[in-house]
């Protein structure tokens, strides 16, 4: 052999065996970290749901609910606090995000989720509508999330939902507001009578 060849098979050495045992161990260590972060997300999720435990039982759409006036398929992205984008409500089923295909009547809206729970709100509860940008975490375009804002028991809430179709939305607000104002003048009325009788 040539001095140049002897060089060169010295200079080839075997590639260096992979240490398998740490690299396992390295994979282990970081599922067992996924799976204990996941496991506190769980348990802060639970915690929440039972602060907010006094929150009552939704409502469900009574059996004659009107002559439809909007129809809507999209989707439900959540509920929070009314005016607080980030405290996402999460008892009662509120804070699953689903599926959802929502019906306006004179006797308030209806929202059917397929695999999550469905829920009414009276006419009287409607506090009014309008379109943003973010819910519960979740953010998209300017005006692309239709939020209603309605009363359950003593809170004000936030729901929003997109719509397939994000043309309906305005729509949808005014309907709501119309709605709502509707009923609020209906019950001041109510109330100022009944006060006037005393």
């Amino acid at each position: 052999m040539t001095p140049p060849l002897l060089h060169l098979a010295e200079a080839q050495k075997s590639a260096p065996v992979t240490d398998w045992a740490a690299r396992i161990g390295w994979v282990v260590g970081l599922l067992v970290f996924v799976v204990f972060v996941y496991w506190l997300m769980r348990q802060g999720w639970k915690w929440r749901g039972t602060l907010q435990g006094d929150l009552p039982e939704l409502p469900t759409a009574p059996a004659e609910a009107g002559e439809p006036q909007l129809r809507l398929t999209g989707r439900y992205h959540g509920s929070t606090t009314a005016g607080q984008w980030l405290d996402r409500i999460v008892a009662r089923g509120l804070g699953t995000r689903s599926r959802a295909e929502l019906t306006l009547t004179d006797q308030g809206l209806d929202v059917v989720r397929p695999g999550a729970e469905d829920f009414f709100v009276p006419a009287a509860a409607l506090r009014g509508a309008r379109l943003d940008k973010g819910i519960a975490g979740k953010v998209l375009p300017e005006g692309g999330l239709l939020i209603v804002t309605w009363r359950h028991g003593d809170k004000e809430i936030d729901s929003g939902f997109r719509s397939d179709r994000a043309g309906e939305h305005p729509a949808w607000v005014e309907a709501i507001d119309r709605l709502g104002s509707t009923e609020h003048s209906t019950s001041t009325t109510e109330h100022t009578e009944t006060e006037g009788a005393r």
